[in-house]
């Protein structure tokens, strides 16, 4: 907000009020972080501090330098629906400049929490105080204080307990707040803005205008020397009037969409055309699970953009949504092929069609990655000393020696169609198909019986990404890649069962962490610990990883802690289940890698042996990120989508 500008604060009229998306507005601290950190760069601030106790739960300081308000001001700003950005329908229907309007934040604050409110007007002599609890306002009093505005929130919820309890342990809470402050301080390099947790701070940008060097504050060096400036000078004509802001080469990624920052004219959002755009401009230069850091802000006509979408704004529409898309991925393709990261033809996540062929009786040991093969792994990701084995919450300080007597604790990564237990698949299999690698279509199968699929039979694929089965009701599709993922998903979560086993590195490997991740690091290293991997701090921003759990070493790296400790965020409010959600997010993620993909032709065999496999599964119904694997058409659809109930068509 500009010197100048129109700053009382009014009470909108009851058109207008009905007008605005009505709802909740504090869900979590985050929510009410994102509500204070707006208002201060609303008010004009050039610094923005934000402070935040157990998560945010329990206290929530922003400070900033802006505007301030006077005695008045600050007491009719704790009313509903009274606000110094909108006047009326036709400023919302205009196109809202500013990053809040709704002029219900601060009284939603102040009755779910002990809220107190410091300010200053810029060239006033006083400033004010005011207290609210619970909604009441308890007092107001002139105040000796610097020019700007101080809010306090201390006990969120305190007297709504049925919504207090549904808040997550307190490091995802703060992960939550931790991405707010971090968006809006790559939104605005101008403004110096810092995060602090239980007094320590996590990060703090310089406000110098350089968005380069606010990613690094945010990110880490590693992530900040990747960053490629968007060139937005051959993107198509469109809504958007310009796009500004920075990519990640496509080697630096997570496997999060969190560090996908996006903004329409500077307000952050999560809108799903935006980042999918983004993330589809990359092509097949990123596998399927990974994103890339990404900062991007849209210039637009804000009369072409609804954000009274959502109460938390994070949501926008677009008035042609369709080509804001084509230009965003415009720009960012021309901006990947100008640094030589040519975009292949393919979908992403696609690769080329190929056959893949098993033999029934191939045994799983013949196609376990060998001894030799495994020496001659990457240093990073080969062990000096062999594995070592530790009970659950320790970890193993002198590694001896061991050989695994199981094939099944090893990742195979040179074929993706094996079989997952120590005996010969032709021990297990309960059927044998009518003829040896018969192509589909070649010839007929018999048909397969099981105990817990349906029996089939195979007649074929379908785009060579779903198997497509008769059964005694109807029709089966089968999705080849969810198949093998549920396959591969239990025989990791069976080898991971009790003690866990790592593999030490060669030699340590350093890691910069972003500062998310630094913070989830210190609540979460114990349990880092219990999962097989031996970290290390070396300073705030840096850890050293010297073991990672055997069970993962041949398809992953140390870097699988970044991953691994974002993972955490997403846990529930007890540790054990915490660190057993993380266990099974990692199992389902490693067990995506090896499996079968789309668009990979199969043999008849290659399917009767996967079929077989799945039938042996606790639940063959599910991918383990819970994605349907088996689809059924019984012949009542069927009949009825050809409408043979129609009278005279009852045979």
């Amino acid at each position: 907000m500009t010197e100048g500008t129109d700053t009382e604060i009014r009470r909108l009229d009851p058109a207008t009020v009905e007008r605005i998306a009505a709802g909740e507005v504090v869900e979590r601290p985050a929510s009410v972080v994102k509500e204070l950190v707006e208002n201060a760069l609303d008010a004009d601030a050039d610094r923005v501090t934000v402070a935040v106790e157990q998560g945010g739960i329990e206290g929530i300081r922003v400070t900033d330098d802006g505007i301030g308000m006077s005695r008045a001001e600050v007491e009719r700003a704790v009313e509903e629906h009274t606000t110094s950005k909108i006047r009326s329908i036709d400023d919302l229907e205009a196109g809202v400049g500013t990053l809040g309007f709704r002029g219900e934040a601060l009284h939603a604050i102040g009755a779910v929490s002990r809220l107190t409110i410091i300010s200053r007007p810029r060239g006033g002599d006083r400033g004010a105080e005011l207290a609210v609890e619970g909604g009441t306002v308890t007092s107001v009093e002139s105040a000796g204080c610097p020019t700007g505005t101080t809010v306090d929130v201390a006990d969120l919820f305190y007297n709504v307990p049925a919504r207090r309890k549904y808040l997550k342990q307190e490091s995802t809470e703060f992960a939550h707040v931790n991405t707010v402050v971090a968006n809006y301080a790559l939104a605005n390099p101008d403004v110096a803005i810092s995060l602090s947790h239980d007094g320590r701070e996590t990060f703090a940008t310089t406000g110098q205008g350089d968005r380069r060097a606010t990613v690094m504050s945010v990110y880490g060096r590693e992530v900040a020397q990747s960053m490629l400036a968007i060139d937005d000078e051959r993107m198509p004509e469109g809504p958007l009037d310009g796009i500004t802001g920075l990519i990640s080469h496509p080697e630096t990624n997570r496997a999060s969409r969190d560090y996908l920052s996006t903004f329409v004219n500077g307000r952050y959002v999560t809108a799903s055309a935006v980042r999918e755009a983004i993330v589809d401009a990359y092509g097949t230069q990123l596998a399927g699970d990974r994103y890339p850091f990404a900062v991007v802000d849209l210039a637009v006509d804000p009369g072409t953009v609804d954000v009274n979408v959502h109460p938390r704004k994070l949501d926008v529409r677009f008035a042609d949504a369709e080509r804001v898309r084509e230009q965003i991925e415009s720009a960012i393709e021309e901006t990947l092929l100008a640094e030589g990261m040519l975009r292949s033809s393919a979908p992403r996540g696609r690769s080329a069609a190929e056959e893949a062929t098993i033999s029934p009786g191939d045994n799983a040991d013949e196609r376990a990655v060998s001894d030799t093969d495994a020496d001659n792994a990457s240093p990073e990701r080969s062990a000096t000393d062999g594995s070592t084995t530790s009970s659950p919450g320790t970890s193993a300080d002198s590694p001896a020696p061991t050989e695994p007597d199981d094939s099944n604790s090893r990742i195979e990564t040179g074929d993706r169609n094996r079989t997952t237990s120590t005996q010969s698949s032709s021990d297990r299999r309960k059927f044998t198909p009518a003829h040896d690698q018969q192509r589909l279509g070649d010839g007929d199968a018999d048909e397969q019986r099981f105990d817990s699929l349906p029996s089939m039979r195979v007649l074929g694929q379908f785009r060579e990404t779903y198997v497509v089965a008769e059964t005694n009701e109807g029709l089966v599709l089968i999705d080849q890649h969810a198949a093998d993922e549920r396959v591969n998903y239990e025989r990791l979560r069976e080898a991971f069962d009790g003690e866990t086993t790592t593999q030490a590195l060669a030699e340590p490997v350093k890691l910069e962490l972003t500062a998310r991740e630094s913070a989830l690091f210190d609540t979460h290293d114990e349990a880092l610990a219990r999962l097989g991997f031996r970290v290390d701090r070396v300073d705030e921003r840096t850890v050293s990883v010297r073991s990672i759990p055997a069970l993962i070493a041949e398809t992953d790296g140390p870097e699988i802690v970044r991953d691994v400790l974002v993972s955490f965020a997403d846990g529930d409010t007890a540790a054990t289940a915490t660190v057993d959600a993380a266990v099974d997010g990692l199992l389902a993620d490693l067990a995506c890698h090896p499996s079968i993909t789309g668009n990979i032709s199969l043999t008849e065999g290659s399917i009767v042996g996967l079929l077989d496999r799945l039938d042996d599964c606790e639940n063959p119904y599910a991918c383990p990120h819970g994605r349907p694997v088996i689809v059924e058409f019984d012949d009542g659809e069927i009949e009825s989508r050809f409408e043979r109930d129609y009278p005279g068509h009852d045979g």
